[in-house]
């Protein structure tokens, strides 16, 4: 079902995103990697990123500092290669990401890896990653428990865990708004712009389904994780939660 969800919306996934959240995904986007910090030479996981969102600015950041070091340095020093491994399980999303960066002019780049792979069951080594991002994506899987300890056995000691995601609204007034605009207009926008009530309808729901802010927040600590935090936007809408692992 989900897997057949992402592949009929994977062409249009950028605009209605843009639609469904008035642009705002793009700032909630950019929060969510202001959290992480990049750095230059880092190993990141971004995990359901198939169209390469998150990637890209990641990269985008790690370039910013590494041209700033440069400017105060006499020598690069910075010779290890950067490599941020875009995850995900549909083809559909991860082609979209791929023609992505070709109209960017990152063809060629040796720092960005796509993966496709299950956000259960990752193919990556024990305490491998300095970073792992999921955008939008863990309200989707089968079994929350199973990523969030994949997370963790992928990350090094050190290593930060963050979520971008659709969360509860509980501001009285605000949650009726949300809650008919969610149920009412998003699919009848899917409908309209991408030809599929049907998809939107599901991610409509999905979001219902996930755990409150604070329940998420218990199963990350349970999972491993310290410091154990999460921020709220425009009200709860969305939630980044973030976690160490030491």
């Amino acid at each position: 079902m989900v897997s057949d969800v992402f592949s009929s919306v994977a062409s249009n996934y950028d605009l209605m995103n843009d639609l469904m959240s008035g642009g705002l995904h793009r700032l909630w986007k950019d929060r969510l990697v202001s959290k992480l910090n990049p750095f230059p030479g880092m190993k990141h996981l971004d995990v359901a990123g198939g169209t390469g969102d998150v990637a890209f600015r990641i990269l985008d950041s790690i370039n910013s500092t590494k041209r700033r070091v440069l400017e105060d340095a006499q020598d690069d020093d910075l010779h290890e290669e950067t490599q941020i491994y875009v995850c995900d399980i549909n083809p559909n999303m991860l082609n979209v990401g791929k023609k992505r960066a070709i109209g960017r002019g990152l063809r060629e780049s040796k720092s960005l890896v796509w993966v496709e792979g299950d956000a259960e069951a990752l193919n990556f080594d024990d305490n491998s990653m300095d970073g792992y991002t999921i955008a939008f994506g863990i309200r989707n899987v089968t079994h929350v428990e199973k990523v969030l300890a994949e997370a963790y056995r992928v990350l090094r000691r050190g290593g930060r865990f963050l979520c971008l995601e659709l969360s509860h609204v509980d501001i009285p007034g605000f949650k009726e708004l949300y809650d008919y605009y969610s149920f009412s207009v998003i699919p009848a926008m899917g409908e309209l712009v991408a030809g599929d009530r049907q998809s939107y309808q599901y991610l409509v729901e999905s979001i219902r389904r996930f755990p409150p802010q604070e329940k998420f927040a218990s199963m990350i600590a349970d999972a491993g994780f310290q410091k154990v935090e999460y921020e709220n936007l425009v009200g709860g809408v969305v939630a980044i939660h973030s976690g160490l692992k030491f």
